[in-house]
């Protein structure tokens, strides 16, 4: 799976965020302004860019930058380490959006962490392993993360909603300190907004084997890159530092976007820390 953001797009956001022109860009980079621009479109640095004093500029690492343009993904995850454990990607035909089926092994119970534009993979899974949806998490309201929800409810119409967004009814709104136990699975949330205003992730934990953390970000961050930050990208920034990194190194990271990364990849790689 390709990234969500290449190094053009990068660079194209953290501009927004330290609100710096092309032309003051383009000058720290050592490029014409149309080389940069070229740059940002196309995502390919084919001359000579002076990566440390763009970084420096407009408040990325000039190291991770670097090795984004030169190629850096995530590492391969193999997914059967968590066995009950599934990824769907989904399209409308111009954005793709990832969403996640957990279930217990024993009790056959499952969840769903956000719907995508289709429900259907995730319903073929349901039924050929006989599961029951008990749960829908919700990491935040945005079309392309809840398109499919209506489809899920009329199939599944016990099944409990998790959000928070302030408009949602009060005992599907998640609360601090709440957890939800899935079998022998313990799911948490955890505040991330910045991306957008109910944005959330949770995390799941206690899986058999000992097996990480997983956790369902939403557009909090993407392997080497954050969600616009349409509500402000310093409290993105910073909700990313308290709430996703503060987890073990080994947490599985499972964004809306693009490839699935973890924690210690993400502090090593991602420009934006």
């Amino acid at each position: 799976m390709n990234l969500e953001d290449h190094v053009g797009d990068v660079i194209r956001k953290a501009r927004a965020m330290s609100k710096v022109s092309p032309e003051a860009a383009a000058v720290a980079a050592g490029i014409p302004p149309a080389d940069l621009a070229a740059i940002e479109d196309s995502g390919k640095v084919t001359g000579k860019l002076d990566f440390n004093a763009l970084a420096e500029l407009i408040g990325l690492d000039g190291a991770k930058l670097k090795a984004l343009a030169e190629g850096w993904l995530p590492t391969n995850k193999d997914l059967g380490t968590w066995r009950e454990f599934r990824v769907f990607t989904t399209s409308d035909g111009n954005t793709a959006v990832n969403y996640y089926l957990v279930w217990d092994e024993v009790s056959r119970d499952a969840a769903i962490f956000d719907t995508g534009w289709d429900a259907t993979p995730a319903l073929e899974v349901i039924a050929q392993n006989q599961l029951q949806l008990r749960h829908i998490f919700i990491t935040h309201t945005h079309e392309d993360h809840i398109a499919a929800l209506p489809r899920l409810r009329e199939q599944f119409p016990k099944a409990r909603i998790h959000s928070s967004a302030k408009n949602a009814p009060v005992d599907q709104r998640n609360r601090a300190n709440d957890f939800i136990h899935l079998g022998s699975l313990r799911i948490t949330n955890r505040d991330t907004p910045g991306h957008a205003e109910d944005g959330t992730t949770y995390v799941i934990g206690t899986w058999p084997d000992d097996a990480p953390h997983v956790a369902i970000v939403g557009d909090a961050i993407f392997a080497a890159s954050i969600g616009r930050g349409n509500q402000s990208w310093d409290l993105a920034k910073r909700k990313v530092r308290e709430q996703i990194f503060s987890l073990p190194e080994t947490t599985l990271i499972c964004p809306g976007h693009g490839p699935l990364t973890t924690v210690g990849e993400e502090k090593a790689h991602n420009p934006f820390f």
